[in-house]
């Protein structure tokens, strides 16, 4: 595992996010990915909304941009196109992309806008007090759900095939070699790539539907990987690894990968315009 402390704003330090949260190792799996890739700082632009997720760009040492709630793909698309040269990087949550911030999400990915979106799913809204998120599972208890959530949630994976793009994986926050991989590729592909990024939130959704703490919460997170809790789940050392009889299995990696036209702006060669 190589040192990414070079990527880090540590004069930013401490973060304020809540023990046991996982956006940590989430940032950690991409400073991963952009090391193993030997991308220059300056190459990367990290563009961010409003969130537990977007506070993560502050941390960053790269090109960052903090925009308004919801509007990080369109900040994203402005800059792509006035900087083709640059990797641009979204990171957003499941509140912030998927339900002020919707729109801007499916059009991105309609348009195949050369960006990569890291969204990062807790299925509550972390930072404003625990409300109902779009992502939140029916009975999820939250402030604004007390007596638990009666809307079915949205399947981000589902949604962005759906929308058009180009790249979908899921990954899970208690795999971070595996979410490297995911996240390094992903930033390679020619075009709209978008991670479903499922994490845990402790503070929040664990203690409200008493989940447990964050090593709890990535436990029984890692026994609803399809991939991996079939594979492990006779193996000794790692009994403790729930069944998935009591939530839904989680298929992860890449769900689609095709190469289309990207969207840069201008007419000719082998893009698309607008």
């Amino acid at each position: 595992m190589n040192d990414v402390k070079k990527y880090l704003r540590e004069w930013a330090m401490p973060h304020v996010l809540c023990p046991g949260c996982a956006h940590g190792i989430v940032l950690r799996s991409f400073l991963e990915a952009v090391d193993q890739l030997q991308l220059a700082q300056d190459q990367v632009a990290m563009v961010a909304g409003i969130g537990c997720s977007s506070r993560l760009a502050g941390y960053a040492d790269f090109c960052t941009l903090h925009g308004t709630h919801g509007r990080a793909p369109a900040f994203a698309t402005g800059l792509k196109l006035a900087r083709p040269e640059l990797d641009v990087v979204v990171v957003t949550g499941d509140g912030d992309g998927l339900a002020i911030g919707g729109n801007h999400l499916i059009h991105a990915a309609r348009r195949n806008i050369d960006i990569t979106v890291l969204l990062l799913n807790n299925s509550i809204y972390g930072m404003t007090g625990g409300q109902v998120a779009p992502t939140s599972p029916e009975g999820t208890v939250a402030s604004t759900t007390p007596s638990g959530n009666t809307e079915p949630p949205f399947d981000p994976c589902q949604l962005l095939l759906g929308a058009g793009a180009s790249y979908v994986a899921r990954v899970l926050a208690a795999t971070p070699t595996e979410m490297t991989k995911v996240m390094a590729d992903a930033i390679l592909h020619p075009g709209f790539a978008f991670i479903e990024v499922v994490a845990d939130c402790p503070e929040y959704f664990g203690r409200y539907n008493k989940a447990g703490g964050g090593a709890e919460m990535l436990t029984q997170l890692a026994g609803r990987d399809t991939g991996v809790a079939v594979q492990l789940a006779d193996k000794r050392f790692v009994n403790h690894i729930p069944s998935s009889e009591t939530a839904p299995g989680l298929q992860t990696g890449v769900l689609r990968r095709e190469t289309r036209p990207v969207f840069s702006g201008v007419r000719g060669g082998g893009d698309h315009g607008a």
